[in-house]
């Protein structure tokens, strides 16, 4: 079977779970649960990291902000906890984000493995999923309508940089990324997110064309962030799970990447409606 022909029907295939679970809140709370445990598990094999701890880290994390509204009624401590979280999830970001520009290799400290597996793995699996729940009022389209713009960004991203690119964009890490393929990517999710405003009504289209951007810019900073960590690790892929694609982290670095990022443009929203 053909590499192309592997990646559309795999990739088709991760769609329709991903549509079908998160018809259903408890549904894609359990999805994203297994991915969380998948993708500690790869980006662990990448960092050497052999104990236990992180995946009992991730389960109490999950759990917890995952099951609040069940475990208790004082909404306002949840939004205040989710809150300390998140500031510390993007500060934990930007120090990867320098790293990435950094000549250096990113740090393996005892200290780093657990802040990185913590409070950007496992938060970020957590925010994809805060994301749907809409600050209390579940919305699937939210995270169908951001993976959407993930794919579109990411399909022609490759499709032109591969054809028509001629400028590399970070080459000592992703050699085959190239400007042109990220223009086109952050252009085309511009198109899908007005395809993407028809056919929701959640959010307004400014709100989806700002979305688009966020995801092409940061979900491109998501991928050379781990594209770094394998060149460290000196593997191409971060496992062989999903045919044509690689390991689970390689499917999810950006959406897990841009998440925290996502949801404090919609927290915004949120404290402005």
């Amino acid at each position: 079977m053909k590499e192309l022909s592997k990646r559309l029907i795999f990739g088709a295939l991760f769609v329709i779970i991903l549509v079908v679970s998160a018809q259903h809140q408890y549904a894609l709370t359990a999805l994203f649960f297994v991915f969380g445990i998948i993708c500690l598990k790869e980006f662990n094999l990448l960092i050497e990291q052999r104990n236990n701890i992180s995946y009992a880290m991730f389960s109490i994390l999950y759990g917890v902000f995952a099951f609040w509204d069940i475990l208790t009624e004082n909404n306002n401590s949840l939004d205040e906890a989710t809150q300390i979280l998140h500031v510390v999830s993007v500060f934990v970001l930007l120090f990867l984000i320098r790293d990435l520009f950094s000549k250096k290799s990113l740090p393996k400290l005892l200290t780093n493995r657990y802040i990185n597996t913590t409070f950007y793995i496992s938060t970020g699996i957590l925010f994809l999923l805060l994301i749907a729940i809409n600050f209390g009022q579940y919305s699937p389209e939210n995270i169908i309508g951001i993976f959407a713009l993930i794919w579109i960004n990411d399909s022609f991203a490759y499709l032109i940089g591969k054809n028509f690119g001629r400028q590399k964009l970070f080459e000592s890490v992703s050699p085959k990324k190239t400007v042109e393929g990220f223009l086109a990517g952050v252009f085309f999710s511009a198109i899908g997110s007005y395809i993407i405003f028809k056919l929701t009504d959640n959010l307004l289209f400014s709100k989806w064309l700002i979305l688009s951007v966020i995801v092409s810019v940061f979900g491109t900073i998501g991928d050379l962030i781990e594209s770094k960590y394998k060149r460290q690790a000196e593997v191409k892929d971060s496992g062989t799970l999903i045919p044509g694609h690689g390991g689970l982290l390689d499917r999810l670095d950006s959406a897990i990447f841009v998440a925290p990022f996502i949801y404090l443009f919609l927290r915004i929203l949120n404290y402005v409606s």
